[in-house]
Parts: C-alpha cells; sequence; structure tokens
C-alpha cells in the first residue's frame, strides 16, 4: 500500500463509507493520514477514583454501576454512576445527547477522560469516553489514545472514534515505508524527525515526548510550505520589470516642507524605504503598518507627490467610501497647492460627473484618483498607471487587487493598514511584502484615556458626555452588529438615535450615519459634524475608518464585548486627533470573565501591537481582521498564533532555498517539489500575487 491508493482499498472502507471519506476530501491513503486527530487521552497516567481533586483533567478506567434520566430545571439530565472499587463517580450528560442514553449497559468498563467537579460527590459533565472492549485488558489501556474530528458524515456511516483508529491501524500495518521529502540539511538544522516516522506517531504514539517530535515536524512542514510559496512568490514579483522611479521630482519638498508639523523619524524612515523600493526595476510590494493616528495618509500623499514627479498615475484604492471621501480631503490639501490634479471615483456617481474623470484618467489629465472598488470596473483605464496604494488591504481579496494591478504594466504597490499585525501573522499572510512599520505617534498626540462602564453608570456618562458638549466638544456614540434574535445594528442606532434626541441629548444636535445612507445622506452629515453643526454623532461601525474630527472628543461603544480588541482600537482612535484631551468609553453589557479580561486591555493600554497580539490570542488569526481571507488556505495542524519560532525557522529554511535553488530544479530537491506541487497547486496559477 502506498500513499497514493484509492480511500476504497482500505480494509473497513466500503462503497458508503467511501463517499462519506469523498465528500470530506478524503480520496487516497495520503489524505486520511493527514486527517490528525484534534487531541489525545493521556492513558500513561491512570488515576483512581479516591485520588481524585476537584479542578483536576483526569484519566481512569471504571465501570458502569448504574444509569438513568431525571428531570432538571431547565429540560433533562442522563446520569452514569461508575466505580472502579476506589470510590464512585458520576457522568452528567444534559439536554441533546440522546445519543449517549443507547451506549452503556451495566457491568459496561470505559475509559473516562475530563475535568473533576463537586456536588453532593465528584462528577465530570460531558467527558470524552470510550467503551472497552470484553477482552481488552484496562491495564494495556495506557497510552496516548487520539481523538480525531467525528464530523456527522462520519458518524452516519457507523465510524466511532474505535473504528476511525482500526482503519489507520490497518493502514499503517500495509502501508510501505513513507519516502522523505525535505533535504537532510533542513532535517538536522531543525532537529527534525523523519516523515513516515512523524505520521504513524502522530496517530499511534507511544509516550507524549515521541508525539510532541511528530507534531513539530508536521507543523514545520506546513509553515515551511506556505513560506515557501510567499518565497516564490516574492521571486516572481522580482522577475517582473517595472518603470524605475528614481527622482524625487519637483512636487515633493513644496509639500514636506510646508507642513504645519514636523514628520516622526518613523514618517521619514518609510518614505525613504518606500522611494529605494520605486528606484528598483522591479515592481514594489511592500506594506505600511502603523497605529491608529500615526500618520500613514501624509506618507502616502508625500509618496505619491514623488510617483507623480516621475510622470506616472497613482490610483488609491480605499474600502469605503467615507474613507476614500476623507483621503480625497486630506490629498487635495496638500496636492492643490503644487497643482498636482487628484480626483475621486467611487460607485453610484452620475455619469455627468463620471464620464471626465474617465476621460481624465486615460488621457492622463488626472494624475492622482482616489476610490472604491469603482477603480476596478472594466471602462475604467490609465495613460501610465505607475503607483497603486491599497488602504486597509485585508479588506479587499486577492483578485480585486489584481484587478487594479492589470490597469498599469507592473506598477509598484503599497499597501497601508491602520491594524497593526502581530509578526507571526504578518509573515503569514503578507510574507511575500517587505514590510515598513512607523511605530511613533506625533509628539503633541494626547494619550485617550478609556474606561469599560456598566449599563447603570450611563446617565453619569451622559453628562459627562453633554458637559464635554458644552465646552464646544463633540461626541460619537456607536452600535455594534447585535444578535439576529434581537435586532440590526441599523435598527439599534435608529431606536438609540430617536431616544438620545428627545432624552439625554435633547438640547443638542443628535445626528445618523449608517451604511444604508444614500451617499449624499451621509456626505451631508459627516459634513454638519465636521462643521460642529451636530454635537452628537450616533454611528454604526460605518465609522470604524474614515471619520477624522479633531474636535471630537468622546467615543462610547454600546455592547463593547461583542467587537474584537483590534475594532474596538480602530474606533477608539476616531477620537484623540486634536489638542484637548479625549476619552473611550466602552458599555459592557454582558458581563463574564471573558468580557472583563478582554476589555480590560483596552483599558490598560493605547498600544495597538500590543491590543493586536491579544487579539490573535484571543480570536486566532481566521477572524483576527473581522472577516475570513478567502482563498487562504486552513492549516491542519499547524497554528500561526502559538508556533512564532518555528515559524520563523521555516521561514528562514524556505527562503534559503529558493536563494539557492530558485526554481527547485537541484536533485535533492526533486521529491519536495514534486509533493509541493501536488499539495498547493490551486495557489500557483497565479504566484506573484497569491
Amino acid at each position: 500500500m502506498n500513499l497514493t491508493d484509492s480511500i476504497s482499498t482500505i480494509k473497513g472502507v466500503g462503497p458508503r463509507r467511501e463517499q462519506v471519506f469523498t465528500d470530506l476530501g478524503i480520496h487516497c491513503i495520503k489524505d486520511i493520514l493527514y486527517y490528525f486527530p484534534r487531541r489525545y487521552l493521556d492513558r500513561t497516567t491512570l488515576t483512581s477514583i479516591r485520588e481524585l481533586k476537584k479542578g483536576d483533567s483526569v484519566t481512569l478506567i471504571a465501570q458502569v454501576e448504574t444509569f438513568g434520566e431525571k428531570k432538571i430545571r431547565r429540560g433533562r439530565m442522563f446520569q452514569i454512576i461508575v466505580s472502579d472499587g476506589t470510590g464512585l463517580l458520576t457522568l452528567n450528560w444534559f439536554n441533546g445527547v440522546r445519543y449517549v442514553k443507547n451506549l452503556f449497559k451495566v457491568g459496561d468498563k470505559i475509559a473516562i477522560n475530563g475535568k473533576v467537579e463537586w456536588y453532593n460527590g465528584f462528577s465530570i459533565t460531558h467527558p470524552e469516553f470510550e467503551r472497552l472492549m470484553d477482552d481488552e485488558d484496562p491495564i494495556k489501556t495506557g497510552t496516548v489514545v487520539p481523538v480525531y474530528p467525528l464530523k456527522q458524515e462520519l458518524r452516519s456511516s457507523g465510524l466511532d472514534q474505535r473504528g476511525l483508529r482500526k482503519i489507520l491501524k490497518n493502514i499503517f500495518s500495509e502501508l510501505d515505508p513513507i519516502p522523505e521529502i525535505m533535504p537532510e540539511g533542513i532535517l538536522k538544522n531543525n532537529d527534525l524527525i523523519i516523515l513516515d516516522k512523524a505520521l504513524r506517531e502522530i496517530h499511534f504514539s507511544s509516550d507524549l515526548n515521541e508525539l510532541r517530535s511528530a507534531t513539530k515536524r508536521l507543523k514545520f512542514d506546513e509553515h515551511f510550505f506556505l513560506q515557501l510559496l510567499l518565497a516564490l512568490r516574492k521571486r516572481s514579483v522580482h522577475s517582473l520589470g517595472a518603470k524605475r522611479l528614481i527622482d524625487v521630482g519637483p512636487y515633493f519638498r513644496p509639500i514636506s516642507e510646508t507642513l504645519d508639523f514636523e514628520l516622526t523619524n518613523a514618517q521619514k524612515n518609510v518614505v525613504q524605504d518606500v522611494h529605494l523600493d520605486m528606484k528598483n526595476n522591479y515592481p514594489m510590494n511592500r506594506l505600511i503598518q502603523g497605529d491608529v493616528g500615526c500618520g500613514k495618509t501624509i506618507v502616502a500623499v508625500l509618496i505619491s507627490a514623488i510617483a507623480v514627479g516621475n510622470n506616472v498615475q497613482v490610483a488609491i484604492m480605499a474600502p469605503t467610501e467615507i474613507l476614500a471621501r476623507q483621503h480625497l480631503n486630506s490629498f487635495k490639501e496638500q496636492l492643490d497647492k503644487i497643482n498636482i490634479s487628484c480626483a475621486l471615483l467611487v460607485g453610484k456617481m452620475k455619469k455627468t460627473d463620471r464620464d471626465p474623470i474617465i476621460a481624465g484618467l486615460k488621457n492622463g489629465n488626472i494624475s492622482v484618483i482616489i476610490g472604491t472598488h469603482a477603480l476596478i470596473q472594466d471602462d475604467v483605464s490609465f495613460q501610465d498607471l505607475g503607483l497603486v496604494i491599497i488602504d486597509e488591504q485585508h479588506r479587499f481579496g486577492v483578485n480585486q487587487r489584481l484587478s487594479l494591478s492589470k490597469k498599469g504594466n507592473n506598477p509598484h504597490s503599497m499597501a497601508m493598514t491602520a491594524t497593526p499585525i502581530p509578526r507571526t501573522l504578518a509573515i503569514t499572510y503578507h510574507g511575500d511584502m517587505d514590510i515598513s512599520i512607523i511605530d511613533e505617534l506625533p509628539s503633541d498626540r494626547i494619550p485617550i484615556i478609556t474606561k469599560v462602564v456598566e449599563p447603570n453608570r450611563l446617565n453619569k456618562v451622559y453628562k459627562f458626555m453633554r458637559d464635554e458638549v458644552s465646552e464646544g466638544r463633540q461626541c460619537i456614540i456607536v452600535y455594534p452588529l447585535v444578535e439576529e434574535s434581537e435586532k440590526s445594528d441599523l435598527a439599534a442606532a435608529v431606536e438609540a438615535h430617536g431616544e438620545l434626541s428627545k432624552i439625554q441629548f435633547s438640547n443638542l444636535k443628535v445626528g445618523l450615519i449608517h451604511g444604508r445612507m444614500k451617499v449624499e445622506e451621509k456626505d451631508d452629515v459627516i459634513k454638519k459634524f465636521e462643521n460642529n453643526k451636530i454635537n452628537v454623532l450616533v454611528s454604526t461601525t460605518v465609522v470604524e475608518v474614515g471619520i477624522d474630527i479633531p474636535n471630537a472628543t468622546v467615543m462610547l461603544v454600546e455592547h463593547a464585548e461583542r467587537f474584537g480588541l483590534t475594532q474596538l482600537h480602530q474606533l477608539r482612535g476616531r477620537v484623540g486627533r486634536g489638542a484637548k484631551k479625549s476619552y473611550c468609553i466602552l458599555v459592557r453589557r454582558n458581563i463574564t470573565d471573558a468580557s472583563i479580561n478582554r476589555l480590560s486591555v483596552m483599558e490598560k493600554t493605547n498600544d495597538g501591537f500590543i491590543i493586536a497580539d491579544e487579539d490573535l490570542k484571543l480570536r486566532g488569526p481566521g477572524e483576527f481582521f473581522g472577516l475570513r481571507q478567502s482563498g487562504f488556505f486552513q492549516f491542519k495542524i499547524a497554528d500561526m498564533v502559538l508556533d512564532g519560532p518555528l515559524l520563523r525557522q521555516a521561514r528562514s529554511e524556505a527562503f534559503t532555498l529558493i536563494d539557492n535553488d530558485k526554481d527547485l530544479t537541484n536533485e535533492s530537491n526533486e521529491r519536495l517539489k514534486k509533493w509541493f506541487i501536488g499539495d498547493y497547486s490551486q495557489y500557483l496559477d497565479n504566484i506573484r500575487l497569491l
């Protein structure tokens, strides 16, 4: 038996199970070997019932003495009482576990794993368990037992944990040794065991040390192949030709020398990094990340001035219309000084407004265009697009970014994000890009004071907001997306706007903004808020980016526990942009240990990078940006949150390998290349942008 054999050749897999496995993407022996356990039961150490302590996670072997169902306040509970000769233990299952009732009979021996509780005696709720066969010696169950993610489809085919383990044992008993794919040097450098041993040990490990070695090897492989993909992407970009933007040009200094503030050293360094990139004869591919308020926009303006000074056009794409219009104001403030033409292109523009812009881009009369997805429409073309700037890159798909770049001849590309990205995430999601960090805030920036409050303190908060308005300042109140069973974020914001206008802020001007408003309506509200004709702005999260009102000093976030920390940090960044002390008030309506711990992070620090690290730990990479990256493959065993050192080792090895063998043509890399192409073919079609 070898890795490419069909799943149907395995003993215990008939036509029905073959179809179930196929539906789960398991077609051959290799696929099922990479269907890893989700956890393990450590039966190398068994605990007797008399040794149990509250709070311990334990594994034990016991016999069923009695079982039954009983009524409780909210439904029914199924209980089993077991004994191991040293004492009694109760196992509890609450509603929705009918399948458990028919699994046991008195006298059954079961292996049990779970956390010990105490309520009129020791108990374990919803334990991991397994019935032991009559001829199975409990002493010999003292091993590391794999527990697999058994999806409903597998269960419906009659497959349980024991059955799946039996199938895998059948495979390993007949499987030829798995050929090694990694070069020997990489194995030695990183203290990795061979692949054959790793795959056998990950399923059937003799002890925890062997399991750790197997896990390390297989995690390394996943990180390595992703980094290999990124290294190839980077190499492919460097193989393209691009126009060199060598000169500083006539526009840079007239802007930089007339600013009414001093650029920070971090901003100056980033401008230098970017210009050095644009001098190359291959396209720049750089990510600029920095905390809220660090001054990325003026960096983008200065870089654009350099590009236009080299006789190319610049396109800036933003994820929302509000942000695009905000950028337009910031760019025009500087570019109008030196007569660089700058325009806006967004969706649903009147034909009479849109047509002159389309023509101006085509004939080169417009040098800088700022817009949303409207920039990638088919009829938008440029005379000479030389620089693409994408703001909040993670909000755009790969194909959208590609569509904009295709409107030029390999233009230089700069991405910006106000979401600080932890290092492990940056070198995973953006590992093919060069990264610059603006890690310095303007010296006159006053730290924002953040406070978490319960609803019973809201009257005091509203009074404080009224006091701020009486001093001539402004406030923002944000409502999140609330649970579907209640009402939408829009409904919540509309209702709150009505109530607050009548009760708490009856003598003030209260505005409302949300994503479903017409462009003209949104513009009108923003303009009024900018001109302090609105004292308090009630909003959905549409204000997360793009609102830049120096006079706003209070941000109140309702149901703050429903936001990710990174999003809360973005919202907090909508205030504190002026010379007055500013405040962020987080209203916590659902008090749990998790919400207390999470929101306390916001109170303790204004550092976006610390917050991003915490957010990544709490929510995981898939939800870090508030959305899942479409087209980005899922790890099976690796963990970019916890595997930092291993990830960096894998990255170093992958990039070194491509430096030494750019097309993987060396004989020593032949197996590795074949494996890589087999597993990652879907990501190789458009390698320069994936």
